[in-house]
């Protein structure tokens, strides 16, 4: 399901702390016959915590190896599957050349792209939120209360311009970079930030933030601004594994193990 306007999760039935429902429960994903796969392996990078990285051991880990991982498990070959990590700037060319099956590293989805990839069905949503300064007076629980507050954005961001098209009403600060924004909202300079979900969930948390500031209102999903969510990219085609992973991915965010993972590595919530 893709999201084409803001919107607080919650009007898509989800719980706060979970995962927004990205598979319709009625719609049912055929499982194609892989009987004669060879192999399937994913590609991915370690550039990009929590999501795929290197741990300390130099193992590689993260959600997508996890998840990629688990949709192996579903699909009955986990004696088949391999996940080899790239630079990220090679994931394309390794996958067109067929040195590998499946690109599993966040790849956002393009038009340009789609003319020579399949991509998977979401199954993650990276929302926009709001961070406030907890010493500001704001009276209220929602967007509507920040009308007439400072709220800070980073300039040229789509954030910037989600923000100036969903919250007209809110006075937008525009700083150069992520890191003046934050330092500004910890330091009480602007009373609030909109910026990237994930980004904000792990910064509040933080033992640098010294306990200044929380998430506010929200989430926020919008596919206009903020892309199609993270899928899985695969060679065009590869209709048959595109349908096995699809197929996997509905069943793994319909008996929770999606969920289970989400929170392994997302332990304060993103929605």
């Amino acid at each position: 399901m893709a999201v084409s306007c803001a919107m607080p999760v919650a009007a898509q039935q989800a719980p706060p702390s979970g995962l927004p429902v990205l598979f319709d429960a009625r719609e049912r994903l055929p499982k194609p016959d892989l009987s004669t796969l060879v192999r399937l392996r994913f590609l991915t990078s370690v550039d990009f915590p929590p999501f795929n990285f290197a741990d300390q051991n130099g193992k590689l880990s993260g959600f997508h190896v996890d998840l990629a991982r688990e949709i192996c498990d579903e699909l009955g070959i986990s004696d088949k599957c391999q996940i080899q990590a790239l630079p990220f700037e090679e994931l394309q060319g390794a996958l067109s050349a067929s040195l590998g099956d499946a690109v599993i590293a966040g790849v956002a989805v393009t038009p340009e792209l789609r003319k020579s990839f399949a991509f998977s069905r979401p199954f993650l949503m990276l929302p926009a939120r709001f961070a406030r300064n907890l010493k500001a007076s704001i009276d209220g629980r929602t967007a509507a209360a920040l009308a007439g507050h400072s709220v800070g954005v980073v300039k040229g961001t789509t954030h910037e311009a989600m923000l100036a098209a969903f919250f007209p009403a809110i006075k937008p600060v525009p700083f150069d970079d992520k890191d003046a924004l934050l330092a500004a909202v910890k330091d009480g300079k602007v009373d609030a930030a909109f910026a990237d979900g994930l980004q904000l969930s792990f910064w509040v948390s933080s033992p640098s933030v010294e306990k200044c500031c929380a998430l506010f209102d929200g989430p926020y999903l919008s596919q206009q601004f903020l892309g199609e969510g993270m899928t899985i990219m695969l060679r065009e085609q590869d209709a048959d594994l595109t349908a096995a992973i699809n197929h996997a991915l509905a069943t793994l965010s319909r008996n929770g193990r999606l969920q289970e993972i989400y929170l392994r590595y997302f332990p304060y919530g993103l929605y």
